[in-house]
């Protein structure tokens, strides 16, 4: 591919750039100069890391004459644990990834190990396909680890409705509607919910398979409760030896099915029965449409229960109550009884265990409440859910006796969980019907889990759950899945993906100019990248194309003024948590802290007061301010207001591309938000201290740390007339400077407030240059 004397063309470096130029020569286009070094260290770092450089770290660049300087350079920015944080980012946008649970209520969401989990993955470059299998399906992997349950938290990131009254199944099925759509919308650039009513004359999907595929999602434990279960519970490591040791001891039995329904239900209470699912009650009620009240005399039932090996019962309720019974009869109310169970006052929210008489098959479970030292038709007790399970063996040994305490101890704890993905076993499955016109209230013919005849066949052998569907997302006979990624990483590096929009890959997209580029890097990353973003990325950032200077040249401009065949670099604003890093970066405030819960920076009073919540934005003490905008506490119906202007997602729903608009709220922000006040005022004080009394060598010092490289003279001037102008201002008023400042004027030394707060107002303005919020 080299020209005829051996020599690559200019611009060329890898083969991208020659399926670019190869473009290019149907407009006359030439590739562009290649950024200088500085510009071009910041464009990779911030693409790379999503913080800009130090001041250090550039002028070790510019000194290096070392050919692969640059190649060297951007290995260990892949190599960076801050790769995954800047690259997690992105894919949250899609996983709809939030601190709280939407809707009305919207209240909080314990799920950030699912950040984390994220985070991990993009730093040890895990292989997209198996990145995708275990979001998808980790918990149907054979023996499925911590990690791989935490992974399939992406879909439990759908929003729940708490709200009193509701009914659970409606928002269930919501939940379940939008993982069908999202999974199509993220892996396959394919809007496949538009045949969600009804097919379309020219769609190559038709309306039935929208379901077939639906079936695939249909079967998880999650309905829509308030405790958001199933969770993966975290033990603290001793408790953990204690569920060892009692997988141990059952292991000695031989009896494998039994340890593991054990572990499944310690780690994550499944599979169990939640009181919505309970009807024919009488003198109760199903309160808020979430939990089961009742009174003495009533009863309810739990319809076609498997009783086949199940010899224990669990019931998790509260009672004020004393001398309470419960009576469990088989078919009908008076039908006979598998239990009689005392219910204990409890201190809140207690299971309690029982025997009950083995039976098999099927049967409608009746549950009759009374308490003697209670009113007729007082209440009773109030319940969340119910479990039947196997029990322990050698019934009447010490053995026995210990495990089995031993058990509801650790059932009764309440450690801190993250929802995650559980199939329903067998006897719990649910039959997939078409919804006639979209509605779930009219249903249509029975219908089983397969995909679209349009796309390619379901791998032999693949079962057809969601581990099969998750497998034949990333068969290689799946051209899509591999072009939809290349297509959003670079879009990410460009600004633009090679096909628009990002979100629809169909015939209804516009017709890609780089179609032969995206198959060649599709293919490759299946083939000899063995499906890793990391060396995706590391071939596009090192290619020629990367590297072009942004700046505009007449002729190419005229040419291609949207630069679709990509004559000069990329150039366009930073995201809003890299806008809100990148200042704390350069003002050294930045905290280097990762993983763990979300924190809240500061936020205007007040601004959680326009939803409803009973919940506080506290704000957090210390480094936890500092940290980067990725672990920024996102409450859906309110999210953190600055990362708002610069159009970040509230994240209820999937984006799968942020737009960027231009308003002036944006610089009402970065001027007047405490965050980048404070940051103006650390750059400031920098300022200050290097200028050493000299200030244009102060300014000079600090605009070149923020955009790192020098300031012309016409900015010089201006600058140091608007820190002349504040110097006037602020003597003139010491009060308004210890104001801006954000300190105490009677604490203050009055002689130098004003300067300090004209070399921060000096600051704030070189934060809200374009050039400093801007890639280029």
């Amino acid at each position: 591919m080299l020209s005829i004397f051996g020599v690559k063309p200019k611009g060329v470096n890898n083969t991208i750039d020659f399926f670019v130029l190869d473009k290019m020569k149907e407009k006359k286009l030439s590739f562009a100069d290649e950024a200088d070094k500085a510009l071009l260290l910041r464009r990779v770092y911030l693409d790379l890391i999503g913080i800009p450089p130090t001041l250090a770290e550039i002028q070790v660049f510019e000194a290096d004459q070392r050919d692969d300087a640059y190649t060297l350079r951007v290995d260990s920015l892949l190599a960076s644990q801050k790769y995954g944080e800047k690259w997690a980012s992105w894919w949250l946008d899609m996983a709809r990834y939030a601190d709280t649970k939407g809707y009305e209520k919207d209240g909080s969401r314990t799920i950030w190990s699912y950040r984390d989990w994220v985070i991990k993955a993009l730093n040890k470059d895990m292989p997209y396909d198996e990145f995708t299998i275990e979001q998808l399906a980790g918990d149907l992997l054979p023996e499925p680890t911590k990690d791989q349950l935490i992974a399939t938290a992406f879909h439990r990131n759908t929003m729940n409705n708490d709200e009193g009254g509701t009914d659970s199944e409606e928002f269930r099925m919501a939940a379940v509607l939008d993982r069908l759509n999202t999974t199509y919308q993220v892996w396959l650039s394919t809007t496949f919910e538009c045949v969600q009513c009804h097919s379309h004359t020219y769609d190559p999907f038709k309306f039935e398979e929208y379901y077939k595929s639906l079936a695939f999602f249909n079967n998880t434990r999650d309905e829509d409760t308030q405790g958001d279960h199933p969770k993966l519970r975290f033990y603290t490591a001793q408790d953990e030896k204690r569920i060892d040791s009692i997988k141990r001891w059952l292991s000695t039995t031989g009896n494998t099915s039994l340890v593991k329904s054990t572990d499944l239900f310690l780690h994550t209470l499944e599979p169990k029965i939640h009181a919505h699912y309970s009807d024919q009650i009488v003198d109760g009620a199903l309160y808020d449409t979430k939990w089961l009240g009742v009174r003495t005399g009533g009863s309810a039932r739990l319809r076609a229960i498997n009783l086949d090996n199940k010899q224990q019962f669990f019931m998790n309720f509260w009672t004020g109550a004393v001398d309470g019974k419960l009576e469990i009869h088989v078919d009908k109310p008076t039908g006979p009884i598998l239990a009689v169970i005392d219910l204990p006052s409890t201190n809140g929210r207690q299971v309690i265990q029982s025997p009950i008489l083995p039976t098999r098959g099927v049967h409608d479970l009746y549950l009759v409440f009374k308490n003697p030292s209670v009113a007729h038709g007082q209440p009773i007790c109030m319940i969340e859910w119910f479990a039947f399970r196997e029990n322990f063996p050698h019934e009447k040994s010490l053995d026995n006796m210990n495990f089995q305490k031993t058990f509801l101890q650790l059932v009764n704890m309440q450690p801190e969980g993250v929802p995650i993905m559980i199939e329903n076993p067998k006897d719990m499955h649910r039959k997939t019907n078409v919804f006639i016109r979209g509605n779930r209230l009219y249903l249509g013919a029975e219908v089983q889990p397969t995909v679209p005849a349009s796309l390619n066949s379901f791998p032999k052998g693949a079962p057809r759950n969601r581990l099969g569907f998750a497998q034949w997302i990333v068969s290689k006979e799946n051209p899509l899945t591999a072009r939809t990624l290349v297509n959003r990483v670079w879009a990410q590096l460009f600004g633009r993906g090679l096909v628009e929009p990002l979100g629809d890959m169909g015939t209804q997209s516009i017709p890609p100019i780089h179609r032969e580029l995206l198959d060649y890097l599709a293919l490759d990353l299946m083939n000899n990248k063995k499906w890793s973003v990391k060396k995706l990325i590391r071939e596009i950032v090192l290619s020629g194309t990367y590297k072009q200077s942004s700046s505009l040249n007449n002729s190419n401009f005229e040419k291609d003024p949207q630069n679709y065949y990509l004559a000069r670099g990329p150039r366009f604003r930073l995201s809003a948590e890299q806008i809100r890093d990148q200042a704390l970066a350069v003002s050294g405030l930045l905290s280097n802290k990762m993983y763990g819960p979300s924190v809240m920076p500061y936020q205007p009073d007040g601004v959680w007061m326009t939803v409803y919540s009973g919940e506080s934005w506290v704000k957090s003490a210390g480094e936890d301010q500092y940290r980067r905008g990725i672990y920024t506490f996102l409450k859906r119906t309110s999210p953190y207001p600055s990362f708002v202007s610069f159009d970040a997602s509230s994240r209820e729903v999937c984006l799968v591309d942020r737009i960027r608009t231009n308003t002036p709220l944006q610089a009402l922000a970065t001027l007047n938000d405490p965050v980048y006040l404070e940051a103006a005022k650390h750059l400031g004080a920098i300022m200050e201290k290097e200028g050493n009394g000299n200030l244009r060598n102060g300014i000079r010092f600090g605009y070149r740390r923020a955009m790192l490289k020098d300031a012309d003279e016409k900015k010089l001037k201006e600058l140091e007339h608007l820190y002349q102008k504040a110097l006037v201002d602020f003597s003139k008023k010491p009060d308004s400077a210890a104001k801006f400042l954000n300190e105490d004027l009677a604490k203050s030394n009055v002689k130098v407030l004003p300067s300090k707060a004209a070399y921060m107002l000096v600051a704030n303005a070189v934060l809200n240059l374009d050039e400093f919020l801007t890639k280029s």
